[in-house]
């Protein structure tokens, strides 16, 4: 499903280059659930960038479904992200002053969905989430584990087959957490791929397998310490 070619990213930071990602030659089988751990600064938040189609690697393709992602349109690899890649972020990033309800039709209405049919999905993942009573409440109104709880429902909105998760449960009490773990087992039991960056040794033990990010470079396996 998700196939890396020699992909390599660097930065430049004030005139000197900065090696993010190393030549990497991967492959992530549609169904898997794979934990990216390591260090901070290790290239984990640009690897998921490159793997979602939002950062362009300085050499290397990237491949999804038998798509290049960076040799199409920006306008066509926007709709491709759109139809088969959800993201679920640690800060969440929920517009504040829309209502849950409201947050999760973003992503439909951005896909061009109808009005109605907007309402009706949000709704309904809104409830799997067990977030039924909570629709006409805004981000400041909600605990932090509700908000997650949004942004999850709002990556499932436009039921992708790929999810793509930042530190998902960095903020998290242990509750929320066990919460929010379960939902990804249960999405990837559905057939969905589940890439999972974590510090989080707990997070990292329920996927399928471990991919070690150290120095920009990928290892298969928990390679390194999952302290930041």
């Amino acid at each position: 499903m998700l196939r890396l070619e020699a992909v390599s990213k660097t930065f430049t930071r004030r005139g000197s280059a900065v090696v993010a990602l190393q030549p990497t030659t991967l492959e992530i089988a549609t169904g898997d659930y794979v934990a990216v751990v390591g260090p901070s600064g290790s290239g984990k938040t640009t690897l998921l960038s490159v793997l979602g189609g939002m950062l362009p690697p300085t050499s290397g393709q990237v491949i999804l479904d038998g798509h290049s992602l960076y040799a199409m349109s920006v306008k066509a690899r926007t709709a491709l992200r759109g139809r088969k890649i959800g993201f679920v972020f640690q800060t969440f990033n929920l517009v504040p002053y829309l209502t849950a309800l409201e947050n999760v039709q973003v992503p439909l209405y951005l896909t061009g969905v109808a009005p109605k049919e907007q309402r009706r999905r949000a709704l309904a993942v809104l409830e799997r989430v067990g977030l039924a009573d909570r629709v006409d409440h805004k981000p400041s109104e909600l605990s932090v584990g509700q908000q997650q709880r949004v942004a999850l429902a709002r990556t499932l909105a436009n039921d992708p087959a790929l999810i793509l998760a930042d530190e998902p449960t960095g903020n998290l009490d242990p509750a929320t957490r066990e919460q929010v773990l379960r939902m990804f087992a249960e999405l990837n039991r559905e057939g969905r791929t589940v890439i999972m960056v974590t510090h989080d040794p707990v997070a990292a033990r329920c996927a399928g397998r471990s991919l070690t990010l150290q120095d920009g470079s990928v290892f298969p396996g928990n390679r390194a310490a999952l302290a930041s």
